[in-house]
């Protein structure tokens, strides 16, 4: 059995779980039988115009990249990663792909909630600049200035042993925190990064194929699994959370392998150990989402990229609420602070993930467009992502999410 037992424990490390808990939610919730939230589809119709509006403003074309960490290394109208990649000489497509890899992966794992005052000063612009895009540009400057790397002379790499040994200051200065300019979590933030560096380290066989060890080897780890120079977005995913789940905090295990961004709910069924179970993997996913370009310029032919799911962060999961598709039974809870594994959290991402692949249906009808023509990752950034954004911001004058949860920096 404990062989079974293992395998049940991979299972939940996919996309299709993710996607297929995520619907047992939904199903629930529009049967009425959640402790928390009441469905209302008839108000996704004002959720896919809301997508459109802010997507048209965006991209009026309609050609719609990736929701992917590269969106945010754009600022003012320049691209600063190509800017910077463009310049630099690389002795092959490879050493590219292993760079961006490094840049992603470590920038995505510091891209948890900052919280609503922390500014990040731009050398370039002057400007102050908050959330994600403060931190994207932040991380970007770490890596372009060496910070991750051993040898002063080759700024663009993440190296394992200097990651594992990455001091708390180091973090806190090249983010600009202080106690006048507080950033949430920069304890847990600098602790992951020092647990992926370790773990890269010990696992050479993985990330040092070609190189020492440093995270960006994973590109090696995948492209070798590519067929025919194809590669399937859910396999990106999968390599992500085998090779890199050990490096998030203890949660829950099953047949000891850790589960990563999984939480327990009473009401999913299964016929085996993994009932109970509801794995969402955001950060997991947005990072896999982050690598499929980098592949892409490697000469790879990433296919199935709807088989990834949406995102179950604050932004997705704000639109639903604000827009009235999922309505709190006990409103007081719009007040209070929620841990990340409480029953309404829990509730809240599962459904964000099923109604968000409702809502690119509809915006796809709107469209006259296809799963090919317009994948959901295109739909995240067009997108719900913003419009999330958008209403929030409409809502309350901060832009706060419609329900606090208390963040250690590792999940959203």
């Amino acid at each position: 059995m404990a062989e079974a037992s293992e395998q049940e424990a991979r299972a939940l490390l996919s996309a299709k779980a993710v996607r297929a808990r995520a619907v047992q939610m939904l199903d629930i919730g529009l049967r009425g039988g959640l402790r928390h939230f009441t469905v209302d589809l008839d108000r996704m119709d004002g959720v896919a115009e809301a997508v459109l509006a802010v997507t048209r403003k965006t991209y009026p074309t309609l050609d719609i990249p990736f929701h992917a960490r590269w969106r945010h290394f754009v600022f003012g109208g320049v691209d600063r990663w190509a800017q910077l990649a463009d310049a630099a000489v690389w002795p092959d497509r490879a050493a590219r792909a292993r760079a961006e890899f490094d840049l992603a992966i470590v920038s995505v794992l510091l891209d948890a909630g900052a919280g609503a005052t922390w500014r990040y000063r731009d050398a370039v612009t002057g400007q102050g600049i908050g959330r994600s895009e403060g931190l994207a540009l932040a991380s970007l400057d770490m890596f372009a200035g060496g910070l991750f790397s051993r040898d002063a002379r080759a700024p663009f790499r993440v190296d394992a042993d200097v990651l594992a040994k990455l001091p708390l200051p180091a973090l806190t200065s090249a983010f600009q925190a202080s106690d006048a300019n507080p950033l949430l979590g920069l304890e847990g933030r600098t602790d992951l990064l020092q647990r992926l560096g370790r773990l890269v380290a010990a696992r050479a066989e993985i990330f040092g194929m070609h190189d020492t060890p440093r995270p960006g080897g994973l590109f090696d780890h995948i492209a070798a699994r590519a067929v025919d120079g194809t590669i399937p977005a859910p396999a990106i995913l999968s390599a992500v959370l085998n090779q890199l789940g050990p490096i998030w905090p203890s949660r829950l295990e099953l047949a000891g392998v850790p589960l990563g961004d999984c939480w327990r709910h009473p009401a999913i069924r299964a016929d085996d150990a993994t009932a109970g179970l509801v794995p969402l993997h955001k950060l997991s996913q947005w990072l896999s989402y982050s690598l499929i370009e980098p592949l892409q310029r490697a000469g790879f032919d990433v296919t199935d990229i709807d088989g990834l799911t949406g995102l179950a962060e604050y932004r997705n999961g704000g639109l639903f609420v604000d827009h009235g598709v999922l309505r709190l039974r006990n409103t007081a809870d719009a007040e209070r602070p929620h841990a990340v594994d409480s029953l309404l959290v829990v509730e809240w991402r599962a459904l964000t993930v099923a109604l968000l692949d409702r809502a690119a249906d509809l915006v796809r009808a709107k469209l006259g467009r296809t799963p090919q023509s317009l994948p959901l990752a295109s739909i995240l950034e067009g997108g719900t992502w913003a419009a999330g954004r958008a209403i929030a911001f409409a809502r309350r004058p901060d832009g706060s999410p419609p329900l606090k949860v208390i963040s250690d920096g590792t999940v959203f």
